[in-house]
């Protein structure tokens, strides 16, 4: 009988969170698509953003959703999203987030205050593992690089369908500089360049990382993916490089897939 109940609940909804420097959004997601069930619910990110009041924020949000008729069952278990380096339940590095957040234990401290288990994974690591199982990666074997370009430039590494995690390879260091301060889109904007301009800084970022790994596909995501024909038809390499499909869904459906993985909800 526990194994036919343990079936009947692999793939059912699970709530994603994502925690953003501006805004803490979250959905109930359908792990049989890699949809969204009804709107996400959004509320500002506090200022400044405290470990004690991003949790009360996500505790807020973790309500809304369930109280909706689609919601999981009680007591289901939430995955969420976090800008900076996640190893084993602990902040290593914050971006967007008060410095206070190093060190903590974020698993341990949503747990807490959910009372439900929580996993927290990074947020680009979350975007790329949604396009990897949804998205444009889906069914592509091999290494997959998923590439956000916004305020820096966030990765994600996934092998034969799974995550490798924490991979920065926006700090990759080209020409004396990370990166990111140079080929991110906020880059692109601050320093007003052209798309043929830009181009030229993604043709060398990405031929540095091709020739690193070697990967099967690229995918570029983020807002600027929005204008992918203005910059991605410009590179030249070998690794196909294709925008993302998921979008501003990608955060949430990553982090419902991540804690399905662990708690083995998922197929």
């Amino acid at each position: 009988m526990a194994k036919k109940d343990e079936k009947s609940h692999k793939n059912a909804p699970l709530i994603g969170i994502d925690i953003g420097g501006t805004g803490i959004k979250g959905g109930i997601v359908d792990l049989k698509k890699g949809k969204l069930l009804g709107e996400r619910f959004r509320v500002p990110t506090p200022q400044p953003a405290t470990p004690e009041s991003v949790a009360e924020a996500v505790a807020l949000v973790v309500a809304e959703l369930s109280a909706r008729p689609e919601a999981p069952e009680a007591g289901s278990p939430v995955g969420v999203t976090f800008p900076g380096i996640i190893q084993h339940g602990v902040v290593h590095s914050a971006a967007n987030v008060d410095k206070a957040w190093l060190d903590t234990n974020i698993d341990a401290l949503l747990t807490e205050r959910l009372g439900r288990p929580v996993e927290v994974i990074n947020d680009a690591d979350a975007a790329g593992l949604a396009e990897a199982r949804y998205g444009a990666g889906a069914g592509v074997a091999g290494t997959v690089l998923v590439i956000t370009l916004g305020t820096g430039i966030g990765s994600a590494f996934i092998f034969d369908g799974k995550l490798v995690p924490n991979a920065e390879l926006g700090h990759l260091e080209i020409d004396g500089f990370d990166a990111e301060t140079k080929a991110s889109a906020v880059a692109r904007e601050r320093d007003g360049l052209t798309w043929d301009e830009y181009s030229v800084l993604l043709q060398r970022y990405f031929s540095h990382v091709e020739f690193l790994f070697s990967p099967e596909l690229f995918i570029v995501g983020g807002g600027i993916s929005k204008r992918a024909d203005e910059y991605l038809p410009n590179l030249k390499l070998r690794t196909p490089i294709v925008p993302a499909v998921l979008r501003n869904e990608a955060g949430i459906v990553g982090a419902a897939i991540e804690i399905a993985l662990k708690h083995k909800l998922a197929k």
